[in-house]
């Protein structure tokens, strides 16, 4: 295979996971609280068997070889990894919406491990335990929080839940170190691997009756989805061009002269 054809191959995968990225990212535009997700790319050197010894060893090699050594770098995708950027606030008015300003997320029981989210816009159950929109409950002072019918809810800026004017707990917000270290779970839910640890988080404000809108910029992510087309038909035709010029070797090259 051509170094070409190998290079443009990598090309348009590299761009359509940034399609599926860039697709993911607008189907979710109207999610709350939704992060989207971003894609970091490196330089990758490739080596040849021709290529000259970084620690150079004149008794292994003392002259050059033909063909002239080189090292290549060639981009690849590194990372894919959710944007943590703050999304603007938009007011409800329902006493079971809340949204976080600043950093920290939500803590809730997932089916296997402990989740967070910034997406507040919870609902009370038939029993009334409080629960995100999967069905998850959410964690007040390490445990589930049950609301009675028709009571009123408030909640401060801290967390701090009183239900009918009682004090009912606080919901259990942390936040990490590293929040690029948290993996996704479905839309708005993440884990943290093992070693990766929560922490009280320090400035913090929990909005009552308001949802965290989404991250997502429609229009850059339209023109990404633009710029990713492009770059997708160029790598295409370089692959359709090299084979072209292969087949024109194989069956032209070293045919008898008539």
């Amino acid at each position: 295979m051509r170094d070409s054809t190998q290079s443009a191959l990598f090309g348009a995968l590299s761009n359509e996971i940034r399609m599926s990225s860039i697709a993911n990212n607008l189907a979710n535009v109207n999610t709350s609280a939704f992060k989207k997700d971003t894609l970091a790319f490196h330089d990758t050197f490739v080596r040849f068997a021709h290529d000259y010894l970084v620690d150079e060893k004149t008794y292994i090699r003392g002259k050059k070889l033909f063909p002239e050594g080189h090292i290549m770098a060639k981009a690849r995708l590194s990372a894919q990894r959710p944007d943590f950027s703050q999304g603007s606030l938009e007011q409800t008015g329902n006493q079971l919406d809340f949204a976080i300003s600043g950093e920290g997320f939500f803590t809730v029981q997932g089916p296997e491990e402990m989740l967070y989210t910034r997406a507040g816009n919870f609902v009370a159950d038939a029993n009334g335990m409080l629960r995100t929109k999967d069905g998850n409950p959410v964690m007040v002072d390490g445990g589930p929080l049950v609301i009675p019918s028709g009571a009123a809810v408030q909640v401060d800026g801290q967390g701090n839940i009183s239900v009918n004017g009682n004090p009912a707990g606080a919901f259990d917000l942390v936040t990490f170190d590293d929040p690029n270290q948290l993996e996704r779970m479905g839309s708005n839910n993440f884990r943290a691997p093992l070693g990766v640890g929560a922490v009280p988080p320090e400035e913090i404000n929990v909005a009552q009756g308001f949802l965290e809108k989404g991250n997502v910029d429609v229009v850059t992510e339209m023109v990404a989805m633009i710029e990713v087309q492009r770059a997708h038909t160029m790598y295409s035709k370089v692959i359709q061009s090299d084979n072209e010029m292969d087949t024109k070797l194989i069956t032209q090259a070293g045919r008898p002269a008539v």
